[in-house]
């Protein structure tokens, strides 16, 4: 399977996701969370640093509930801005 290239938009969506993960991770190491989600530390490093812009929902959901998160504030973290710089253009599939 051939994956489509990145917009530059989600890879800014993916920038942002993991700028609101180091956040909400806060003093907790990396490994820590990942083994709390059920990630490796691997993924997490890759998705906190952009590296992973589009991790799968499952990782999304357990890394949610690891951090304390909803995921509402990770969808309005993630929204890409609409034409008129509105919050317009939420995660799709």
């Amino acid at each position: 399977m051939v994956r489509t290239p990145l917009t530059p938009g989600e890879r800014e969506r993916g920038e942002r996701f993991g700028v609101l993960l180091r956040e909400a991770r806060g003093g907790r190491s990396m490994v820590e969370v990942a083994a709390a989600a059920g990630v490796s530390a691997e993924t997490l490093r890759k998705i906190e640093t952009g590296r992973a812009p589009t991790p799968s929902f499952f990782t999304v959901v357990a890394l949610a509930y690891a951090l304390g998160l909803s995921l509402d504030e990770l969808a309005a973290a993630a929204a890409l801005p609409g034409a008129d710089g509105s919050e317009a253009e939420a995660l799709s599939a």
